[in-house]
């Protein structure tokens, strides 16, 4: 277990930790020392440093790649915040997050740079289809308070935002994942989480804190995870619960079982069933449940021991972080109360890029009681402490829809459905669905002969996991007393529990 040492460090010193001639990141074909992905940053950095002044923003819509991995640490050397761009949005949505951020690059493949048209790149910046080399870059002298990165995330209402991480936040997220989860120099981690996702970014940046080795991994099925598990000989595997349903589905050899020593989830509860199921096919392993949002990283975790009595918790605050459960006035909620989850603490983000006004509306002062003080997040999600000291999760009390471990705005779809001429209005909701946790439901008014050309349409502008599940085809949408459109008793009657 590493040292819990509370003083952040900038980002690109992560891989000074490791020793030289340990691996770092195995690719199918190749493998990196540390020693030699430092090098491999020094010369990314020199090179990011020729395209624009530092503080810049510097995009990256890539699968995952070697310059995809080491671009966190390239950019935050060059002085500049790194954009990841998850690769399974469309065009579109990169243009929104290419000129919301104001990135003055976009490195990119080929065959993705050909989908972008006339307008989608912001004025005066470029795009590149390979990164460069430049002359090496010391490792930076960068106070840890700057910006590193951007991560865009769905809000519940409007198009992704930024959220703004520093070198501390990035840091610390790392020192304390690797600790909780114990990770060790002899570790291999299968990462095959989007890098766009803080949980996935982190699976990068934890290893490399152990002083461990990485294998980033693009997979089509769950079989390829079975078999990139096996080849790398993977001690660790990060999931989210819908993955972790298609990987009990396959077929595990003894070989793939044998290595894993730590499973760890997040981005929705688990449950019982899975809990036990993935307790029955890898009885060795370590279970890791884990929950967090992108404005403050990860708010708890659930010690492995526990998991098989406790499997409803999510457990206590990880390291460096403090969560509370507050009563609307603010007062700390008792035990077995359900309450707001405030977290504080420095792995709380530095807010929006560019949007004051909802960076007020999550970004507040911590409660007056909190021992860490300062900005909190107040995350909008109801959570119960139970008699045990373990926190559980009760309900989102905002309408983000939460499929496959993404997190999708209800807005961003009903934009899309209400572009083309299928439709006059739209509501976007979830609901409950065995495999994704939750699927996308649409309520429509509009004539249900459209129905194929929208699906159609939504196929040609929409990532796989935006897709709609269902619609329901409506003469008018009701409304409340406000005149608004009641998305109540919609989501009720998309649900199955009447309304409308």
């Amino acid at each position: 277990m590493i040292p819990l040492d509370p003083v952040p460090r900038p980002l690109d010193h992560l891989l000074l930790r490791g020793r030289p001639e340990d691996v770092a990141l195995i690719e199918r074909d190749d493998v990196l020392t540390f020693a030699q992905a430092e090098q491999a940053v020094a010369r990314l950095a020199g090179w990011l440093s020729t395209l624009a002044e530092p503080g810049a923003r510097i995009a990256s819509w890539l699968p995952k790649t070697r310059t995809a991995c080491l671009l966190p640490l390239a950019a935050a050397r060059a002085g500049m915040a790194h954009v990841p761009i998850n690769p399974a949005l469309r065009r579109a949505q990169v243009a929104h997050i290419l000129a919301d951020s104001d990135a003055v690059a976009l490195l990119t493949q080929p065959a993705r740079a050909a989908t972008l048209e006339a307008g989608d790149v912001p004025a005066g910046a470029s795009v590149y289809e390979a990164a460069g080399e430049g002359d090496a870059l010391p490792p930076s002298d960068a106070d840890p308070r700057d910006l590193a990165a951007l991560l865009y995330t769905s809000g519940s209402t409007g198009r992704p935002k930024g959220v703004m991480l520093s070198h501390a936040n990035l840091w610390l997220g790392a020192i304390s994942v690797a600790n909780y989860l114990k990770l060790d120099q002899d570790d291999r981690v299968l990462a095959v989480l989007p890098l766009s996702f803080d949980y996935g970014q982190n699976q990068l940046l934890s290893t490399w804190a152990a002083g461990a080795a990485v294998a980033p991994l693009d997979y089509l099925t769950a079989r390829d995870v079975v078999k990139a598990v096996e080849r790398v000989g993977a001690t660790t595997l990060a999931g989210v619960p819908p993955l972790w349903v298609q990987l009990l589905d396959a077929e595990w050899p003894d070989a793939a079982i044998r290595p894993l020593r730590r499973l760890t989830n997040s981005g929705g509860a688990l449950g019982t069933r899975l809990v036990r199921e993935l307790r029955g096919r890898f009885p060795a392993a370590e279970l890791y449940a884990m929950y967090g949002l992108t404005e403050a990283f990860r708010s708890t975790f659930l010690d492995p021991v526990l998991v098989d009595v406790h499997p409803d918790a999510v457990g206590t605050a990880i390291p460096f972080a403090e969560v509370m459960v507050v009563r609307p006035d603010g007062t700390r909620a008792d035990r077995g109360e359900p309450g707001e989850l405030v977290h504080a603490g420095p792995l709380v983000a530095q807010g929006y890029w560019r949007d004051p006004e909802r960076t007020g509306l999550r970004f507040r002062p911590a409660p007056e009681w909190s021992s860490a003080g300062g900005v909190a997040v107040w995350s909008g999600d109801t959570m119960v402490e139970g008699q045990d000291g373990l926190l559980r999760f009760v309900g989102r009390d905002d309408e983000m829809i939460k499929s496959a471990g993404n997190r999708i705005s209800p807005a961003e779809i009903e934009e899309a459905v209400l572009d083309g001429a299928e439709a006059r209005e739209a509501v976007a909701v979830g609901v409950p669905d065995d495999r994704l946790g939750q699927a996308i439901a649409v309520a429509v008014a509009g004539n249900p002969a459209g129905e194929a050309a929208l699906r159609a349409r939504l196929k040609a502008v929409l990532p796989s996991f935006q897709q709609p599940a269902r619609y329901l085809w409506l003469d008018a949408l009701p409304r409340n007393a406000n005149g608004k459109l009641d998305r109540a008793a919609l989501t009720r009657t998309l649900r199955g529990e009447g309304g409308v």
